[in-house]
């Protein structure tokens, strides 16, 4: 089909507006379960402390009639202890773009802050939940605080050569499985013959479809209605109790963690705080920093089945 003749056109144009939304769209993961689900405290020194007891072991035992006491000994409680670390994110802004009108957002130092608090918080989670060994730094390294994984030793499933001595040291990766129902029922049972009672269990992308195949189903996949069919599991029942399967972005995929979140605190020695840098030049500097550490307030409440694969 032929144009009309001399027909302004689009191409010809050469001030028209430019249309550009004001919706910024980012699919960025986001979510930071293990930290979003476990409680908090404030601490005033770099390095924390918490303990821990248990009772004495079970006696069915009887007394003599007229028995003379013959005195127990007394346990003591057991220390354990975290550092916190330091993590930080930063935005830079000229002054010509702060006055400027950019689409989608009121000020740009907010937008980018607001990015960054949640960078921040995907930091936080990843040294959360994973291995990452207790380091006390110096002047010239980083204190590190041990995170969930360095903690686990008295409900664990590992792999060949796997290990772990647990207080904070990064574990040993063994041989690499497939995830089992069996692999999950042999760690809950360890749980709850040591008196732990973990809900919740954070695991990457692959195994949370491993755990929504589980033959523990009647069937792989069920009808919801005409137009809906759930192939997932999102609560697991077990002869323990009920676990609500998460599955995260931030903790290892090889790693499936069982956590009961009344056991575990992120302890703030500062909690988020936005600082001013000083100027240089036209352009400003905000600062997010947060000082931080994991408690693990007793491992034996938690599980972690390890070495799985990931693919």
């Amino acid at each position: 089909m032929a144009k009309v003749t001399n027909a302004f056109d689009t191409y010809t144009a050469t001030a028209d507006r430019e249309d550009l939304s004001n919706i910024i769209y980012n699919i960025s993961p986001m979510q930071t379960p293990f930290m979003s689900s476990i409680g908090t405290r404030n601490v005033s020194n770099v390095v924390f402390d918490w303990q821990t007891e248990s009772l004495p072991t079970p006696s069915a035992s009887g007394e003599l009639e007229g028995f003379e006491l013959s005195r127990a000994a007394s346990t003591a409680t057991v220390r354990a202890s975290n550092v916190c670390m330091i993590s930080k994110r930063d935005a830079t802004v000229t002054g010509s773009q702060e006055s400027s009108d950019p689409a989608g957002k009121r000020s740009e130092m907010a937008h980018q802050l607001a990015i960054m608090s949640k960078a921040l918080k995907r930091d936080m989670e990843e040294a959360l939940c994973q291995k990452g060994a207790k380091t006390t730094g110096d002047a010239t390294t980083a204190r590190v605080t041990g995170g969930f994984e360095s903690w686990i030793t008295s409900n664990d499933s590992r792999g060949t050569g796997g290990a772990s001595t647990g207080s904070g040291a990064a574990p040993t990766d063994g041989t690499q499985r497939d995830l089992t129902e069996d692999l999950l029922k042999d760690v809950l049972e360890l749980a709850f013959t040591n008196g732990g009672e973990p809900s919740l269990a954070i695991c990457g992308p692959h195994n949370k479809q491993v755990i929504s195949g589980f033959t523990g189903r009647s069937q792989a996949r069920q009808f919801v209605d005409q137009n809906t069919v759930e192939a997932s599991v999102s609560i697991y029942s077990s002869d323990f109790g009920e676990l609500k399967i998460v599955p995260s972005n931030r903790s290892r995929e090889r790693s499936l963690l069982l956590v009961d979140p009344e056991f575990a605190k992120v302890s703030y020695l500062r909690n988020f705080q936005t600082v001013d840098i000083a100027t240089i030049g036209d352009a400003e500097t905000k600062m997010i920093v947060v000082e931080y550490g994991l408690e693990v307030s007793n491992e034996a409440a938690h599980g972690v089945v390890a070495d799985l694969s990931t693919s």
